[in-house]
């Protein structure tokens, strides 16, 4: 069975992005192609132990394993070597990208702390968009009993879209809380 986004894309979303932008062939309308989760544990320098927390938390949040990131370079302001593990990330496609994005519009983000919305600016001009969250543990997967450590999470949404506001509106149709944009008073 397809997840409920993946539906709702091939039933309306596709369609809808192919009218606005007046796409002739469908392989050519925007979609989603991955998700990207990334958390940098910059602590993990002096305590291992705050990395695999991170790990174990990612891997409830995504339900995949997720690979050990190192740095690239050593940074001696910041007692960093090169090759040291500080930090983890998982790549979602198909269905647990789906369902994923589903969770996050619907179960976390409403549960984020005096959530009005996200930027509508947060796009790289090539329609990917980039979310972050100050605390993982607004994912109801998560045990706060188990996860004591305040600890942030980069989310990225990838699409072929070629511009922002292609990507824009393929993350709008697809549900994306975004703020409204303030319009300026005339004086």
């Amino acid at each position: 069975m397809k997840p409920r986004l993946q539906q709702k894309y091939l039933d309306e979303i596709q369609t809808a992005m192919a009218e606005k932008f007046s796409h002739s062939n469908v392989h050519s309308v925007p979609r989603l192609e991955k998700i990207v989760l990334n958390m940098g544990v910059g602590s993990a320098v002096q305590d291992k132990k705050h990395l695999e927390d991170a790990n174990a938390a990612l891997t409830l949040i995504a339900g995949q394993k997720p690979i050990i990131t190192k740095a690239r370079k050593s940074i001696a302001n910041f007692r960093l070597r090169e090759g040291v593990p500080i930090g983890c990330k998982v790549t979602l496609r198909g269905n647990r990208m789906y369902e994923f994005m589903d969770r996050l519009l619907s179960l976390v983000l409403p549960r984020v702390r005096d959530f009005r919305g996200v930027s509508r600016k947060a796009l790289d001009g090539r329609g990917n968009y980039s979310l972050g969250l100050t605390e993982y543990l607004v994912f109801p997967e998560l045990n706060p009993d188990k996860f004591v450590r305040s600890q942030g999470l980069n989310i990225v949404f990838v699409t072929s879209a070629t511009n922002d506001d292609e990507g824009r509106e393929l993350l709008a149709l697809f549900g994306m809380p975004f703020r409204e944009e303030k319009k300026a008073d005339a004086v």
